[in-house]
């Protein structure tokens, strides 16, 4: 019976020696995965960083940019006063070419017919 006691006791050994490995394995195959999962997030964590950078100088580069067109503005506002001003000169000058017109048409009558000159001068 010591046979079968010893027998007992090596087989029970061995399962606990096999179940201790197996606990250990699955531990550090637990361990090496959150290792490389603590790797990935400093990486993405240094990326998202990178990133944070450039999107503060792309606000920054905004921001000069709004300043600058800060500035155009008011030239934008003095161009439109002066197409204003153009096209105002130019229905003036329409309207004086449209009376030089007709002065020159009344000034070609007169000539061609003398003898209405104090009737045509007075409709001036």
């Amino acid at each position: 019976m010591a046979d079968s006691r010893d027998d007992l006791a090596e087989s029970l050994q061995n399962l606990f020696t096999s179940v201790s490995t197996m606990v250990k394995s699955e531990l550090q195959g637990t361990n090496n995965q959150l290792d490389l999962l603590e790797k990935m997030n400093l990486r993405v964590a240094s990326e998202y960083d990178d990133l944070g950078d450039v999107a503060a100088g792309l606000r920054v580069f905004a921001e000069q940019m709004k300043s600058k067109s800060g500035g155009f503005d008011e030239f934008v506002g003095q161009i439109d006063a002066i197409e204003k001003q153009v096209s105002e000169f130019e229905a003036v000058i329409s309207v004086l070419d449209r009376y030089v017109s007709v002065l020159e048409s009344k000034i070609r009558t007169e000539y061609r017919h003398p003898h209405h000159s104090s009737s045509s001068s007075s409709s001036l």
